[in-house]
């Protein structure tokens, strides 16, 4: 026997007793946890529970069955009730789940008829809703703080309201500014310092200052060699944990630095795989003797800001880049390849992420030769190591820098060693 669903197509009896069963088990888990929600005791307010979403499931089933006018007039009386229980409770209980909930059943339960996994999926979603009302609440009041949510809603309005309405074609004459790719790469620095964030928030306080460090070289490495160099010199005891947390805040920038070549030129990220993995590993090691050395017992570090980002850094990383690409261009005119290099590495004396994201982008437009942009990469690997040396110097002092710079110079020499073995 075949049943024939509003699309007029044929539906067997197995695909009648999936949508049967789909639309059961969501009024009967919604419901349980309604029932297990609403107000306990004899005296208390009848609710919609078990027994009230299981019997509505069932309704919206059959009306579905009926026909689009059937459905219309159940979903109807069931907003009546709706409306009907919250006027009851509202001064008791001037929340609208439960009303929600009353509404979202019978659609879900009707849904189960043309796609039962979709609905079924979907009935878990909202019941793990429903159920979380404590922790999304304490989350919501007291774990996430304001400067974080303001940070969420503008990495999104970054995403979906900027992005596509910056041009993605070439507005210069050299054409070498797309803003909506030097946009991309703002994003991608906004969004890997919310993941170091929320990173840090869940086990920096507990892990010590290597870990945070690594979090924080997500944000902006010079800082952190700058912010541990300093709390060396008032610290002298932390001098083992805080050179490993410097060398792992480079090791989260190198990863970011990669993450920009992969993004902007993956040709160029692909012809750096060993090298690359070289200083990786070289970062990785000198950090993990760190680990090995620091007191769990002793200084930990302050608790995470509480903005995920800086915005600000962020868009100076997009004009950097923006006037290395206009310079690169022009000295790449008069000087060549070797021009265009060189503005790339003076660039990278200050901010080595905006340098990457111009030699990626001159190597995937064709502006430099394959060869001359990797070996441009490794030359902003050894400016950004001198000028983080002087600066670990600078913060903290002479056994702070001399391990700091050994650290960065090993791994500016691993790539280059790798380079040359190729």
């Amino acid at each position: 026997m075949q049943h024939f669903n509003l699309n007029g197509g044929a539906m067997g009896w197995d695909d009648n007793l999936n949508g049967w069963l789909a639309a059961l088990g969501i009024g009967l888990l919604i419901g349980v946890v309604r029932e297990r929600h609403g107000p306990q005791g004899d005296a208390a307010p009848t609710r919609a529970g078990l027994r009230t979403h299981a019997v509505l499931a069932l309704a919206a089933a059959v009306a579905m069955r009926l026909g689009p006018a059937a459905l219309t007039v159940l979903l109807v009386a069931v907003a009546a009730l709706a409306i009907a229980s919250y006027w009851a409770s509202h001064r008791e209980d001037p929340g609208l789940t439960g009303e929600m909930a009353l509404l979202l059943t019978p659609m879900l339960a009707a849904f189960a008829q043309r796609d039962p996994a979709v609905a079924a999926a979907l009935g878990v979603i909202a019941a793990i809703l429903l159920q979380a009302k404590r922790p999304l609440r304490r989350l919501a009041r007291e774990i996430i703080s304001e400067g974080e949510i303001h940070d969420v809603l503008l990495l999104a309005a970054a995403a979906l309201v900027v992005l596509p309405l910056l041009p993605d074609h070439p507005i210069d004459p050299w054409r070498a500014l797309r803003p909506q790719t030097l946009w991309r790469l703002v994003l991608l620095i906004l969004a890997v310092g919310m993941l170091g964030h929320v990173a840090l928030r869940l086990v920096g306080v507990r892990w010590g200052l290597p870990v945070a460090g690594f979090f924080a070289g997500f944000a902006s490495s010079t800082a952190a060699v700058a912010g541990f160099g300093g709390r060396v010199r008032q610290q002298p005891g932390v001098l083992v944990p805080a050179v490993a947390a410097a060398l792992l805040s480079n090791l989260a920038s190198l990863v970011l630095l990669s993450a920009i070549l992969g993004a902007v030129a993956p040709g160029l990220l692909r012809s750096l795989a060993w090298p690359l993995a070289a200083a990786h590993l070289v970062l990785m090691a000198a950090g993990a003797f760190g680990l090995r050395g620091t007191d769990k017992g002793g200084e930990l570090p302050d608790e995470p800001p509480a903005r995920a980002f800086r915005l600000g850094h962020a868009l100076i990383v997009a004009g950097v880049i923006a006037v290395v690409l206009l310079l690169s261009a022009w000295m790449r005119q008069v000087f060549g390849d070797a021009g265009a290099l060189a503005a790339a590495t003076l660039a990278a004396l200050a901010e080595v992420h905006a340098a990457a994201a111009t030699v990626a982008q001159l190597a995937a437009a064709g502006g430099i030769q394959p060869g001359h942009a990797r070996w441009g990469v490794v030359g902003l690997l050894a400016a950004a190591a001198a000028s983080k040396s002087v600066l670990a110097f600078a913060a903290g002092g002479a056994r702070f820098g001399w391990r700091v710079a050994a650290g960065l110079w090993a791994s500016v020499a691993a790539a280059a060693g790798v380079m040359l073995l190729e």
